[in-house]
């Protein structure tokens, strides 16, 4: 018995004919799993330096609480003056406590001990309204804090 090989023999063309079916999958997959802004700024903050950073592990036991003077578009109705912001609105000291019982409610409950809230502090603001931020946070029992800040830039020069 004698096996003959065809060497005319090749390959067939690749079927494109579901690849637009496996581009809208995609497409699709990326546009129902992608999180988007889940606040827009009303405060300005330009964050202060620091030399000795660390990251947060998991963003998502994070609550941040913004302080600073509104932006540019809303000064002519709340003015100059640092405001505090939760979520995507303004509001005062006093209301910490329902912004802090949101949180812990939209978190797994074995995972609120980790929670986090964040300052975001614009670095011209003054303590007064910082504190009364702490002192709100401390009466419902939120004692893990942490400043937000940039990374200070090292100096290059001699030791």
């Amino acid at each position: 018995m004698k096996i003959r090989k065809d060497k005319k023999r090749t390959l067939p063309p690749v079927s494109t004919a579901s690849l637009p079916d496996i581009v809208f999958m995609l497409l699709f997959f990326f546009m129902v799993t992608t999180v988007m802004r889940e606040t827009s700024l009303k405060v300005v903050h330009v964050l202060p330096k620091a030399q000795e950073v660390a990251k947060l592990e998991r963003k998502s036991l994070v609550g941040y609480i913004h302080i600073g003077p509104p932006i540019k578009a809303l000064q002519s109705i709340y003015g100059t003056e640092p405001r505090v912001q939760l979520d995507d609105a303004f509001a005062t000291p006093k209301d910490i406590p329902s912004f802090v019982e949101k949180v812990k409610s939209e978190t797994n409950e074995a995972e609120v001990p980790l929670l986090t809230y964040s300052l975001k502090v614009d670095s011209e603001a003054k303590m007064g309204i910082v504190t009364d931020v702490k002192q709100e946070l401390r009466k419902v029992n939120a004692l893990k804090i942490n400043y937000s800040t940039g990374k200070k830039e090292k100096k290059k020069g001699r030791i």
